[in-house]
């Protein structure tokens, strides 16, 4: 790949977050859902544990068997929302949700925050 190739990638993948960070102000739940144009992707844990990771500020959460969450992406990307990577036979099972626009929550089926890390469940 050319370095004029090279720049135009990463100018592509830094564009929204110059485009998204002056009206987000933070990267709190709220400031980011106030970005609107929320595009919400459903992730449902059908089978064990599954480790969810949110690029690409590499936040973790944690769904146990029957748990589902919505990984919503807000403000603007160029072409699509999301980038996922599924890890086959990694355990736990693991999913890498992108969100090219730099900006995305995690909430419950009603819209709250889900809590991000590893939680006890006992």
């Amino acid at each position: 790949m050319t370095e004029e190739g090279r720049r135009a990638d990463i100018a592509r993948i830094v564009e929204p977050l110059n485009a998204n960070m002056p009206k987000a102000a933070d990267f709190g739940f709220e400031a980011i859902r106030r970005l609107g144009n929320p595009v919400p992707l459903l992730v449902q844990n059908d089978d064990e544990q599954l480790q969810l990771w949110l690029e690409p500020f590499g936040q973790d959460y944690w769904l146990e068997p029957g748990e589902a969450v919505y990984v919503t992406s807000y403000g603007t990307w160029n072409d699509h929302p999301f980038e996922t990577i599924h890890k086959p036979g990694h355990k736990p099972g693991c999913l890498s949700v992108w969100a090219t626009s730099w900006f995305a929550t995690v909430s419950d089926h009603d819209g709250n925050e889900f809590p991000p890390g590893r939680r006890d469940t006992a």
